[in-house]
């Protein structure tokens, strides 16, 4: 029996900036050989005649776009909300990745929090959350990996590794700076864990250190300096309200003015199984 292909979760709202999420999970597809799915939200209370005239859009997007692309998109509607529906199917398909396109932080999103964010910190699977269309079809040629003193830093590089071998790229590895020793301490055994893993993998990187000072800014900073492809980070373990109002500083690098793309990986120690000092992988 064929073996089901992995899934690419395309969220669809028939904006542009799905447009933008499905070229991305297109160049994806292509390397890894994942199927892609159209998601589209709807409310529950929705008519019978309005969810038929949504299904019958969603089937003509899903067939432009397979001719457009020369490849079989499938799609899905789902009943609910976007802030709990996206990742619930995205968990239930158990799929590889989610790639969401975002307005940024826009309008009413500036007092209460980014939209992408609440979506995100559901999921069990990693989003990419994008801005514009890829610059190229081709690799994700450089890779910003912020590494601080949280533990859960290292449930990052399951996609710092798939990154690396599928699209050879080079992870540039951001070391936060700290006067606390402890910190100190926390920071040097996360770098010490991803530079490990990275050379087992053959994978390129290099490390810049990142001056004390705003976190998020300086890694926006550098990877515009860079021109980089994506942005690799963890969200906020147990975020709550006040995380969005104040502003976790996650929100403010998925929604970066240089609209470079942000893979999220939410804290869930489910990515990874830690035996001693051991981790092991299993790749899509």
């Amino acid at each position: 029996m064929e073996e089901q292909k992995k899934l690419i979760v395309v969220p669809w709202d028939f904006t542009v900036v799905a447009d933008y999420a499905l070229a991305h999970a297109v160049k994806i597809s292509r390397t890894v050989d994942n199927d892609i799915c159209l998601l589209h939200i709807v409310s529950k209370g929705i008519s019978n005649q309005e969810g038929a005239a949504k299904r019958a859009q969603l089937i003509k997007v899903a067939e432009e776009n397979s001719r457009k692309y020369s490849m079989t998109l499938s799609y899905h509607i789902s009943k609910g909300s976007i802030f709990t529906s996206i990742a619930e199917y995205a968990n239930e398909k158990e799929a590889s990745l989610v790639v969401m396109g975002t307005h940024g932080m826009k309008g009413m999103q500036k007092i209460t929090g980014s939209w992408a964010l609440k979506v995100i910190v559901k999921s069990k699977v990693p989003f990419i959350v994008v801005q514009d269309f890829p610059a190229d079809q081709e690799r994700y040629h450089n890779i910003v990996f912020p590494v601080d003193f949280r533990v859960e830093n290292k449930e990052k590089m399951k996609m710092a590794i798939f990154m690396g071998k599928y699209f050879d790229s080079k992870i540039h590895i951001l070391k936060t700076i700290s006067v606390d020793k402890s910190l100190v301490k926390k920071i040097n055994i996360n770098l010490n864990f991803a530079i490990k893993y990275l050379i087992q993998n053959n994978i390129e990187y290099e490390i810049h250190d990142m001056q004390k000072g705003n976190f998020a800014q300086q890694t926006i900073d550098f990877a515009h300096k860079i021109n980089a492809d994506l942005i690799l980070i963890m969200t906020t373990k147990n975020i709550t309200m006040a995380d969005y109002v104040l502003g976790a500083q996650e929100q403010f690098i998925i929604a970066n003015s240089s609209r470079i793309p942000v893979c999220c990986v939410n804290p869930k120690a489910s990515f990874a199984k830690v035996v001693g000092d051991e981790v092991y992988f299993k790749l899509a």
